[in-house]
């Protein structure tokens, strides 16, 4: 079934917003002060764990719900990547690019609502910024170049992989779910310098947000010397990964 390209903008918005909702959400809930993820024993904080986990179910439930609809794409890394390839057609790029930034910017609106008593008992400005984008560690802006290049580079390929693959291409339900592992596989494995990112709606539009809004206990910008990293480096890994996948395996 053909659906109209206004309903795939919803879906993209739609979708964008929970991965954003899940993930910094959970992230606000594992670091923020006072939260029931965040106990003052410790018992309760579910740590990196919860938060690659969360990021995971961000991506496979709007999967489920709008990939029949949009593909699912809720990363502008992954449009231009799939136009890049000939499987989407450009002039649709730049408005799902707008619906998945608005979809992060009200993601992140509701976290920020949710957890406001807590990013005001929170001090540590590092961690209230690490609730909107991520940053580099080691303060190397070419280790978190790389590091979300490779990233992106394998979710593309592994995600084409899974939809497209002989073994799964018969069973989108079962690669939905692949996926959601997928990115919570990454953010394990990857997430170490950088956060991870691995999606540009997903930095940026809660950065805007971050540098925008006067945010309990911010301290300083939000850190824009390194922003232009997770917009192109997720980008350029994702065409690589699309292409690498499509060279050897074609479409």
């Amino acid at each position: 079934m053909e659906h109209s390209w206004m309903l795939k903008y919803f879906a993209e918005f739609f979708g964008t917003l929970i991965l954003v909702l899940f993930g910094n959400g959970s992230v606000a809930n594992s670091f923020l002060k006072g939260t029931t993820g965040n106990a003052p024993d410790g018992k309760a904080n579910g740590g990196w764990i919860l938060v690659a986990f969360s990021f995971g179910f961000g991506v496979m439930l709007p999967a489920m719900l709008f990939g029949s609809i949009s593909g699912n794409h809720i990363n502008p890394a992954v449009t231009v990547a799939q136009a890049a390839a000939g499987n989407f057609p450009w002039s649709q790029v730049a408005p799902y690019i707008i619906c998945q930034l608005l979809g992060a910017i009200c993601g992140q609106l509701l976290v920020l609502a949710v957890y406001w008593p807590h990013f005001k008992e929170s001090t540590d400005p590092d961690i209230v910024f690490s609730c909107f984008a991520t940053s580099d560690c080691t303060n190397s802006k070419w280790n978190g170049f790389i590091s979300e290049v490779v990233g992106t580079a394998v979710l593309m390929f592994v995600a084409i992989g899974l939809y497209k693959g002989m073994f799964f291409k018969q069973a989108v339900d079962i690669a939905n779910i692949g996926v959601g592992f997928l990115i919570t596989a990454l953010v394990m494995a990857l997430g170490g310098p950088t956060g991870p990112a691995l999606n540009p709606a997903r930095d940026f539009g809660p950065r805007l947000v971050y540098s925008l809004l006067p945010i309990p206990n911010k301290k300083g910008g939000a850190h824009w010397s390194y922003g232009w990293i997770p917009v192109i480096a997720p980008t350029l890994g994702a065409i690589i990964g699309i292409f690498l996948y499509k060279i050897p395996f074609g479409n």
